[in-house]
């Protein structure tokens, strides 16, 4: 993929990314926990990158290819596979 961000701003809920296409992306913060309870400050601290977005102080990377596909958080465990496991764990 040859698409790179330019410019990353975010509102209250959504995180708005413009991309060198000419397309704007808007995701959801809740998308990205780290991201959604992250100070202002800490948010702009972004470091753009060919490959995506990295805030090295909030441990948070973002591809570009992912953000297009549709995923958020990578890092989350799965809510039905840890529902599926606390069951089983149920005497």
């Amino acid at each position: 993929m040859n698409i790179s961000a330019t410019e990353v701003t975010f509102d209250d809920q959504t995180m708005w990314v413009a991309l060198d296409d000419g397309r704007t992306v808007g995701v959801p913060l809740a998308w990205f926990p780290r991201l959604l309870n992250a100070t202002p400050q800490e948010r702009l601290a972004v470091e753009i990158s060919p490959m995506g977005l990295h805030w090295d102080e909030l441990d948070e990377d973002i591809s570009i290819e992912g953000l297009l596909a549709g995923r958020g958080d990578q890092t989350r465990p799965d809510a039905s596979l840890s529902q599926q496991n606390s069951a089983a764990e149920r005497p």
